[in-house]
């Protein structure tokens, strides 16, 4: 009866333990910034970046890691492209370099940041 009762404990692990995988934090995408830009008070230099949100929006705080270090937090509107067509997309103001929109294609979401008075 024990073994009976390990068995089916051991099965239910088994069969959750997958779960676990699929309720990850989904709130964080990878991006490649080509050039340099401002975001917030902050100039991000061209690389890969680990971009991460809390918040499920609209309204939202956004951290940029580089190497595993915060580099900038910023506030930013999270929004869905309901049908729209975009592929991953870095978004600047060319006419001061800042970071304006991040695109992302795969999971129908856009970080949209808010500009300062410069």
């Amino acid at each position: 009866m024990k073994f009976l009762r390990y068995l089916t404990c051991l099965s239910i692990l088994s069969v959750l333990s997958p779960l676990s995988v699929f309720a990850r934090d989904n709130n964080q995408h990878s991006v490649d910034i080509p050039a340099t830009v401002q975001v917030g008070s902050t100039q991000l230099k061209p690389g890969n970046y680990k971009v991460r949100w809390q918040g499920t929006g609209p309204d939202i705080q956004v951290t940029f890691l580089r190497d595993g270090k915060t580099v900038a937090t910023v506030p930013a509107t999270l929004k869905t492209n309901d049908g729209e067509v975009t592929q991953d997309d870095i978004v600047t103001d060319s006419a001061n370099k800042t970071l304006t929109e991040i695109d992302f294609h795969r999971d129908k979401e856009a970080l949209v940041f808010q500009q300062s008075g410069m």
